[in-house]
């Protein structure tokens, strides 16, 4: 399959970027429960492979895969999956062409609003081989986000740190943290009438696991912003900090969770 994808990438890379496109449609198990993203990821890194000798060749198609013809793209169909490769593939491409970079995060901050959750997904990802690119130009950008992005703008920034691999790097950690009490906060500012929207409840629940992978790798720091937002007595929070602690990553802070839980209670 490898070298099937790499001589078709080679072939779009030339202008004749259909077959590709059908390789990709007809591998990308939609409809379906789970798209192949290990195709989106051998894409993107086959199309990261020729920035150097063709990036206007490799802007134009990744360009092509995420807009295609300016159409609403169906969920959970081939057609997402396109745009899903586009998305990882400009990530993983801006990760190796900086000059990319400034462009990629609007491109993203745009599609983190879509109403197709795997190109959320996507865009979190993309971030994802941002962070580990350039730590300290993509952390600035997401805390951006987490202060003035709209909800489904903070929902890509808490979900792009929330990635264990990545917690394993300490520039990475409290920058994590930050974003979550950021999110949080804002959170709780949220007029009642506001929190049935479907933007804030996408946030909600992504706050539901995104806390507890950040206090798993940071726990004091994490328990401790835990307890000052059981302190805040908003049901939302309560219900985020519930879900939280639910979680098998904190089971081996057990005294730190039922701390929380009685603060909860």
């Amino acid at each position: 399959m490898h070298d099937t994808l790499a001589a078709l990438v080679e072939r779009a890379l030339t202008g004749n970027h259909r077959p590709l496109e059908f390789y990709l449609r007809d591998n990308s198990r939609l409809p379906g429960p789970r798209a192949n993203l290990e195709l989106a990821d051998d894409v993107s890194n086959l199309l990261a492979s020729f920035v150097s000798r063709c990036p206007d060749n490799v802007r134009s198609l990744l360009h092509y895969f995420v807009n295609g013809e300016r159409k609403m793209v169906t969920s959970n169909s081939p057609s997402e999956f396109l745009m899903l490769c586009g998305i990882i593939g400009l990530g993983v491409c801006a990760s190796v062409q900086p000059d990319w970079r400034e462009e990629t995060f609007m491109t993203l901050d745009h599609y983190a609003c879509s109403p197709c959750w795997r190109v959320r997904e996507g865009v979190a990802i993309a971030f994802q081989h941002l962070l580990q690119a350039d730590t300290t130009q993509t952390l600035a950008h997401l805390q951006s986000l987490a202060e003035t992005g709209n909800w489904l703008q903070q929902r890509a920034a808490i979900a792009a740190v929330a990635e264990p691999i990545l917690l394993k790097s300490l520039d990475i950690v409290p920058g994590a943290l930050q974003m979550q009490r950021t999110v949080l906060e804002r959170v709780r500012q949220v007029p009642e009438g506001e929190r049935k929207q479907e933007e804030f409840r996408t946030l909600r629940r992504s706050l539901a696991y995104t806390l507890s992978v950040v206090t798993a790798a940071a726990p004091a720091d994490g328990f401790a912003l835990m307890r000052e937002c059981a302190s805040w007595h908003d049901a939302v929070i309560t219900w985020i900090l519930r879900e939280n602690l639910k979680k098998k990553r904190l089971a081996k802070y057990a005294n730190d969770a039922r701390e929380v839980a009685r603060l909860l209670e």
